[in-house]
């Protein structure tokens, strides 16, 4: 609770005035402003989120979707409050606020030898707003208690982590069944023209227009950053300089507190016109501290924020981890468009053209189509994509250098030695939602004590060999996930709603199989991105 009530502080201490407005990222929120995020009218630049909503377009129909009309006989205090308004809110010429309480209670039931009756204790909230014409915050902080399926529970106990929050409170000692956490995000952000933005927070990143990101997604926990970004006609610039975290990289000195570590990204995303977008990406991670406890601290030489980041890195001569990437969108029709990224880790072209498996050559990409209406059914949003990585993909010496935060990755949450292949539905009549989800992959784990990379957190000099590592493989695992969820939504602000939902995961291989079924029941809210479907 404590680090909760330090973000807030943080917040009031430093806002001093309104920019346009924050919209915070989930990707089924996201999905619900298809129509105007990929129509053939506009040229926005989907693939930087969260976004600051400083469209016309996209604020008129995020108003849109907050508001589903209630009539007479809902116009009471109290009924406003439930359905369609903050529970706190505000609005003056010259600031707005607005504060809600962010429950999120479940019940479910794993059907398995045991079974067993999971649950959800989440007490939260969030507030928000503008002062003045440039300055607008965010904030959101919750206390959890929960006890997971056996999958995710085994999870947790390997790393320590909640997925993509924090660290279990009980990570010391005999690992329990029950897990106790708290996770806060704050954001600053100050517009002073339409040609640039700052922003100050502790909260996550997305580069991307799929539901997975091989450049850097938020699947792992909040993080502290300052972003600065630009727009000058058709172009979009990001550069980005945060702090990561390493709970499990032992510490020289012996203190009580996780190993840092920093990192620097850059992202440019052009609209060529109103159907094709192009983004060319790099970054750079470094250690805080070296093995032999030597401070490094924050490379000034990785500041300049228009420079090329593996330019200065070579000029350096340091160790540190550079990763390129590219993107690349086209509205194919009127309501789908096509997507796709490239991230080069590390490469040797002569074993690349001689094919032959060669460690080092270190590569993963995405293919997508995402659109609404389908089949002319308005508001039936839909995803299928393609993510594929090969061996060793983002990992490095020692996870210090590695591409994750807080135990795990910053791009894709099954690390690397992979395939993929996943298709989402979601569909809102009214106040009624549905979801649904379908994974596929194909991955190789470690057999026989030997790396086949694809834990990231795993140095590659343990790997035995040098040629011969293809994708999947090792001890190939096929995988298998589904998900479905209907809900009734009470008040769209803060996405309070009724939602049932079930889940089935199966991870097959040579040695046997591990299969989970649950149904879940609650009462939920708020907007935030929890991934289990690893």
């Amino acid at each position: 609770m404590k680090k909760i009530i330090l973000c807030s502080l943080f917040i009031f201490s430093v806002m001093a005035g309104k920019t346009q407005q924050i919209i915070p990222y989930s990707y089924y929120q996201y999905q619900k402003l298809n129509r105007s995020l990929y129509s053939f009218d506009t040229r926005y630049h989907t693939s930087l989120k969260p976004v600051i909503g400083d469209d016309s377009t996209i604020v008129r129909q995020l108003d849109s979707l907050l508001f589903i009309g209630t009539g007479q006989a809902r116009s009471s205090w109290v009924t406003r409050k439930l359905f369609n308004e903050h529970l706190v809110e505000v609005n003056k010429q010259d600031y707005t606020f607005y504060l809600d309480f962010l429950p999120d209670f479940q019940i479910g039931r794993e059907f398995g030898k045991p079974a067993i009756t999971t649950w959800l204790n989440t007490r939260g909230f969030q507030f928000g707003g503008n002062i003045g014409k440039k300055f607008s915050f965010y904030s959101s902080g919750f206390e959890n208690q929960a006890r997971f399926n056996h999958y995710l529970n085994n999870y947790i106990n390997a790393k320590h982590v909640i997925p993509g929050m924090v660290n279990d409170k009980n990570r010391t000692g005999i690992p329990k069944n029950t897990k106790d956490w708290a996770y806060a995000t704050a954001v600053l952000n100050y517009t002073p023209n339409r040609y640039f933005s700052f922003t100050l927070g502790h909260d996550k990143n997305f580069i991307g227009d799929g539901y997975r990101s091989m450049l850097l997604s938020d699947v792992s926990a909040a993080y502290p950053f300052f972003r600065i970004t630009a727009t000058l006609g058709q172009v979009k610039y990001m550069a980005l300089w945060s702090q990561f975290q390493d709970p499990n990289e032992p510490i020289p000195s012996g203190d009580n507190v996780f190993r840092k570590k920093w990192g620097a990204f850059h992202y440019l995303d052009w609209n060529v016109n109103n159907r094709l977008s192009v983004g060319f990406f790099d970054s750079i991670i470094w250690q805080d501290i070296d093995q032999n406890g030597t401070k490094r601290g924050f490379d000034v030489s990785y500041l300049n924020p228009v420079i090329f980041l593996r330019t200065v890195e070579g000029m350096n001569g340091s160790p540190d981890n550079a990763l390129l990437g590219f993107t690349a969108k086209y509205k194919l029709f009127r309501n789908g468009t096509v997507y796709g990224q490239l991230a080069l880790d590390e490469f040797t072209a002569k074993h690349v053209f001689k094919g032959d498996g060669y460690w080092a050559n270190k590569s993963g990409y995405q293919l997508g189509i995402k659109g609404f209406d389908a089949f002319k059914v308005r508001d039936l949003n839909y995803l299928i994509e393609f993510n594929t990585a090969r061996p060793f993909t983002y990992s490095q010496r020692f996870s210090l250098l590695n591409y994750g935060n807080y135990a795990e990755a910053l791009a894709h949450p099954m690390g690397a030695n992979f395939r993929e292949f996943l298709s989402i539905w979601n569909y809102q009549k009214g106040r009624w939602g549905l979801y649904v989800q379908g994974n596929f992959a194909q991955y190789g784990l470690n057999v026989k004590g030997e790396n086949f990379g694809k834990d990231i957190n795993e140095s590659y000099n343990t790997r035995q060999r040098n040629l011969g590592y293809k994708t999947a493989g090792g001890l190939k695992t096929n995988f298998y996930y589904g998900d479905a969820r209907i809900s009734y939504l009470f008040n769209p602000k803060y996405n309070l709603r009724l939602e049932l939902g079930g889940i089935l995961r199966t991870e097959t291989n040579s040695l046997g199989s591990d299969r989970t079924g649950q149904v879940t029941f609650g009462l939920r809210s708020t907007f935030r991105n929890t991934y289990q479907d690893f």
